[in-house]
């Protein structure tokens, strides 16, 4: 299977192409660092598969990843991520994701998720799928009020983005971030900004 690796840590592409390299089944066709690289690599180069940062440099992170499904119908997308994966697996997934893992996970369960996807299998560790499966789970309860844009609102505002860079990066106005912030308050029942921030933190969304 041919893979594109995007992922802007150096450590963890290497990482990925050492084990591409043990593993026949695997061929490397390449690695990017930025999002504005992705759609033309992924033309040029015709991988099977994409495995994704979702903050990825200079993408939309879940929205770039709704771009590349529309673009790009048959391939198979990895999202990999720091982020714990209760908290964006099912948004990776609804926005045109196959599997979702994290970078925490061990070797052999990327290379486990990797044949899932490419034999056309969804691919969650089995870890989340029994979080989300969790009925007295608060931290999925409140993630299940919550938009996929919501979301990545409430990642922003968690890293101390203001409106206006968080309108910048998601490319919406100001007046909608606005909107949605007042949704998170109204969803996740606080009254104000640094309250939102903390219970993000304790939702651990924070990078």
């Amino acid at each position: 299977m041919n893979i594109l690796v995007a992922d802007h840590h150096p450590v963890f592409r290497r990482g990925l192409k050492c084990m591409m390299k043990e593993d026949k089944e695997y061929n490397f066709k390449g690695k990017i660092d930025d999002g504005s690289q992705l759609v033309t690599s992924i033309t040029n180069l015709k991988p099977d598969i994409l495995i994704l940062e979702v903050d990825l440099p200079n993408s939309n992170g879940i929205g770039s990843l709704r771009e590349i499904r529309t673009n790009f119908p048959d391939l198979k997308i990895l999202v990999v991520s720091c982020h714990p994966e209760e908290i964006y697996a099912v948004s990776a997934l609804k926005a045109g994701a196959n599997g979702y893992i994290s970078k925490t996970r061990p070797v052999k369960e990327v290379k486990k998720a990797l044949k899932s996807i490419h034999n056309g299998e969804t691919f969650l560790s089995d870890n989340i799928k029994e979080q989300l499966e969790s009925k007295s789970s608060n931290k999925i309860l409140k993630f299940k009020k919550l938009s996929t844009r919501e979301i990545e609102v409430l990642n922003l505002l968690s890293r101390g983005k203001r409106n206006k860079e968080i309108a910048r990066h998601l490319s919406i106005n100001e007046k909608t971030v606005s909107t949605y912030k007042t949704r998170l308050l109204k969803k996740l029942k606080v009254d104000n900004i640094a309250d939102l921030i903390h219970q993000s933190r304790l939702l651990q969304i924070a990078s």
